[in-house]
């Protein structure tokens, strides 16, 4: 399931990341990578609020939508 989607305050583990190249990298960097665990904070409007690790990242709808959990 997509990202805004997944349940708030629980840990879910990303399974697909449907982007080019250059997003994925881009992503990486700020750590979302294939089987990493990520919390949802929040979503508003299609755009989400991550835990990762110990920061917080807000991705628009277009990015979160790329990215598949479980």
């Amino acid at each position: 399931m997509p990202i805004m989607l997944a349940p708030l305050n629980q840990e879910v583990r990303i399974v697909k990341i449907l982007a080019t190249d250059k997003i994925k990298k881009h992503l990486e960097s700020l750590g979302i990578l294939v089987n990493s665990t990520v919390t949802v904070l929040s979503t508003v409007n299609g755009g989400v609020v991550l835990a990762i690790k110990n920061s917080r990242l807000a991705l628009d709808h277009e990015i979160a939508s790329k990215i598949l959990v479980a």
